[in-house]
């Protein structure tokens, strides 16, 4: 394309002959005053530049860097800036660009981060004329479109005062206005309408672009002034609105200003607590927070939703509120789909069980094979332990091993004493105060779907109008029904087969049958002296001085004084007696270290009595003669050995007395073997006219205790024929049932009555035969010492009853 651009000599000849054809004084014009034909266009979006400005542009590195460059390897250093139709100036072409622009001299370009940054002047208006390059780059032959002059007309002069003044309206409103009006008046007169008028349109900030480029367009002056009052009273307007807002603002700011500072305090407080919102919306949100990170099922995401939707359309004072808030918490606590991972690791369940009790190997050893099966299978569900045992003798500690054992939460509530229904499966949601049942409160407290829960006491659960909690407790129990548990509150289906349910009785008789049918039952029987001193001497003494906060060691027994404290102080079956008496003893002697006694304080056996008082238990006293014999018991406490007593008050009449307290099934027992020795009394080698003419008092000591049980027959037949003989019994304790032909049946509790044999101090028993297989199992440490006898028949026991006969070893 041709150069059309002229050089500097041939301006000068051609303004030289114009002024000659004038006839007017000559004026040069210099070389940097004359206006190329040819510009690099740089298109914007925002606004229009107006001419006699100067204004800071910023525009993309990337897009504008090669246009800059031209103009700044040009002589003249001119640009021209058109409007551009398109929302970004990048993405303008060549016919979004309006047809009048500004010629602007660039004075400075600074780039930084990506952006070019450039200070223009503006100079004169421009029509595009020709397209030189219509991609970017973007260039083209412009005409310039001279300034009118304003002249005398008194119109146009009008038209600028009135532009003037509204201006002086807008400077105590917007202060930016000020520093814009002194730059003007520094450069331009209010005489130049021209100027004025692009002056006052360059400072219209509330205008679009369309409305500030037909401003631009408009050479006429007084039509372009027109034009630019209605912009600037537009601007005038929305100038006064704002001034009379903040005005307001800042009138209510002095009134309330000690009160909005107090809120805006509140509303931080409460941001940094969460409670910036309302009641009801905080209730919703923080409950549909929990909603989200659960896996409900689709029953119980139905049911949210519809709770959800009453609680957004209630009022929050509404007892019905209440109960949906109340609801809702509930469902959203619980671990719906989130379980923990199970330790499936036989070695570390026993490590675990070793380390927290000493002893009790057979029950150590049906947890593992329990836990064994699990392992087997992958998971560990669907069944139900029962420890049963006497107090004490740790059934608690043991569920507890369990679920460290296999990594799971615990959670332990009694159900002894429970009598309403309500109470396992919840309350109804009919009134104010409804409650789910314990199992829902038991897995919201634990937090996972698959916790350890133990049900302490089972044996003691009772029954009244409100219920039978034992027949509900079937379906919480049975792994054919928990899978889908019904609690009345939450009306919803709960999976409960994940859970691993460890029940604790101290015995099983009042235990219903369909509830003991689904069961496991493990039996833990009591320690003896032997287990007890190896427990107190590692587990409670060590725990005991850590609670009373004393150092290790600070107070010491011998194994004299262990076993001493053992047998007079306690006897019974479990270790809690035990350790409330070594708590006893800590807590004395935490009394003397304060009162200077010097660490560690050693008690022997002689001063238990002054630290402890008389002995709770004292041997047992010898009971010898005829008609005496020393029977096995059980009871809730454990094994115990009972002394039978026979005698003849006196031969007026024939009688039989019992004396005890002794429950129905033990009177009964009573009275068949009275039947079957008087029955049999010629063979016993016993005068019949014994029983003839004897009133017999039986009597059980210790009357004070119920004695109940189908254990003693065998006992109180040899009690009975020993009397009639005139004979002593051999130092030989027995247990076992007998019936009216003098056969002996089994019994229960053998592992407890041979521990009570071996208390004392008797190395001979006679056991029915039928219980041979329970004697197998009893530990071999309980069994060693003990000569047993196994009796079938009555006739088994006379070898082993007289001294002077002979005997048969079993």
């Amino acid at each position: 394309m041709p150069d059309e651009r002229l050089d500097e000599d041939d301006v000068i000849e051609a303004e030289a002959e114009e002024t000659a054809s004038r006839s007017e004084p000559v004026t040069l014009a210099r070389a940097n005053d004359v206006l190329p034909t040819e510009l690099p266009l740089l298109p914007v979006a925002a606004r229009p530049l107006f001419p006699a400005q100067a204004v800071p542009l910023t525009m993309s590195a990337e897009h504008w860097a090669p246009t800059l460059q031209r103009v700044a390897d040009s002589e003249h250093k001119i640009l021209g800036v058109v409007l551009v139709g398109a929302e970004r100036s990048e993405e303008a072409g060549a016919d979004d660009f309006y047809t009048i622009g500004t010629a602007c001299r660039v004075h400075r370009i600074h780039h930084q981060d990506g952006q070019l940054q450039v200070l223009v002047e503006c100079l004169q208006r421009f029509r595009l004329a020709g397209w030189l390059a219509r991609e970017a780059p973007f260039s083209a032959r412009v005409e310039y479109l001279p300034e009118p002059d304003g002249g005398p007309d008194s119109e146009i002069k009008a038209y600028a005062m009135a532009v003037i003044n509204t201006i002086k309206e807008l400077l105590p409103l917007n202060p930016l206005y000020v520093e814009e009006l002194r730059m003007f008046l520094d450069r331009f007169g209010p005489d130049d309408p021209s100027r004025l008028a692009d002056f006052a349109a360059s400072s219209i900030t509330t205008s679009n672009a369309e409305q500030l480029q037909d401003v631009l367009e408009t050479l006429p002056l007084l039509p372009r002034m027109e034009k630019l009052l209605v912009l600037l009273n537009t601007e005038l307007e929305l100038a006064r609105a704002q001034h009379k807002i903040r005005r307001s603002v800042e009138e209510k700011m002095q009134k309330h200003q000690r009160e909005f500072f107090l809120r805006e305090q509140l509303k931080a407080i409460q941001k940094e607590l969460g409670i910036a919102k309302d009641d009801r919306t905080a209730e919703i949100d923080r409950i549909e927070a929990r909603i989200a990170e659960l896996d409900l099922t689709e029953q119980a995401a139905k049911r949210v939703e519809e709770e959800l939707d009453k609680l957004r359309i209630l009022e929050t004072g509404s007892p019905e509120y209440a109960v949906t808030r109340n609801y809702l918490d509930w469902v959203s606590l619980l671990p719906w789909g989130r379980h923990s991972t199970d330790r499936l690791d036989l070695k570390r369940a026993r490590r675990v069980l070793d380390r927290d009790h000493y002893g009790l190997e057979d029950v150590k050893r049906r947890i593992l094979e329990f836990l064994a099966v699990g392992i087997h299978r992958g998971e560990i569900a669907g069944s139900i332990i029962l420890l049963v045992g006497p107090p004490g003798v740790g059934k608690t500690s043991i569920g507890r091993s369990i679920a460290d054992a296999l990594g799971r939460r615990f959670y332990r509530f009694s159900v002894g004493g429970i009598r309403d229904e309500a109470e396992i499966k919840g309350h109804r949601r009919t009134y104010i105060g409804a409650m789910p049942g314990k199992f829902v409160q038991a897995m919201k407290d634990a937090g996972t779907a698959n916790p350890v829960i133990l049900l302490d006491e089972i044996d003691k659960i009772g029954a009244s109008y409100h219920g039978d909690p034992a027949s509900a407790l079937l379906e919480v129990l049975d792994p054919e029904q928990n899978g889908d548990f019904l609690d009345h509150y939450l009306d919803l289906r709960l999976d409960l087969s994940k859970v691993l349910f460890v029940c604790t009785a101290n015995q099983l008789d009042t235990i219903p049958g369909p509830l003991l049918d689904r069961m496991e039952v493990i039996q833990l029987s009591g320690y003896i002296a032997e287990e007890k001193l190896q427990i107190a001497r590692k587990y409670l003494l060590p725990r005991q001085i850590e609670r009373a906060g004393l150092e290790k060691g600070a107070v010491k027994l011998d194994t004299r004084t262990l076993r001493a404290l053992i047998e007079g102080y306690a006897r019974d079956a479990g270790v809690r007696r035990l350790e409330k008496q070594l708590g006893k003893i800590v807590r004395k002697v935490a009394v003397e270290l304060l009162e200077d006694a010097e660490a560690p304080v050693v008690i022997g056996r002689d001063q238990l009595q002054g630290y402890l008082g008389s002995p709770v238990f004292r041997d047992e006293r010898k009971l010898s003669g005829p008609g005496v014999v020393t029977g096995l018991a059980w009871t809730a406490m454990g094994g115990a050995t009972l002394s039978i007593e026979a005698a003849r008050t006196h031969g007026f009449n024939r009688g039989f007395k019992l004396t005890g307290q002794l429950g129905e099934v033990m009177k009964e027992s009573a009275e068949i073997a009275y039947g079957y020795l008087v029955g049999n009394a010629a063979r016993f080698g016993v005068d019949p006219d014994f029983f003839e003419h004897a009133f017999i008092h039986l009597h059980v000591p210790a009357g004070a205790t119920p004695k109940d049980g189908p254990s003693a027959g065998i006992t109180i037949a040899s009690a009975l024929l020993s009397l009639a003989r005139g004979e002593p019994i051999r130092r030989i304790a027995m247990t076992g049932e007998i019936t009216l032909t003098g056969e002996v049946f089994p019994v229960g509790g053998i592992r407890e009555k041979l521990i009570a044999a071996r208390r004392a101090g008797i190395k001979e028993i006679v056991l029915p035969v039928d219980n041979r297989g329970e004697f197998d199992e009893v530990p071999e440490h309980v069994r060693k010492g003990l000569t047993v006898h196994f009796a079938t028949h009555f006739d088994d026991l006379l070898p082993l009853l007289f001294a002077p006969r002979g005997r048969k070893r079993g």
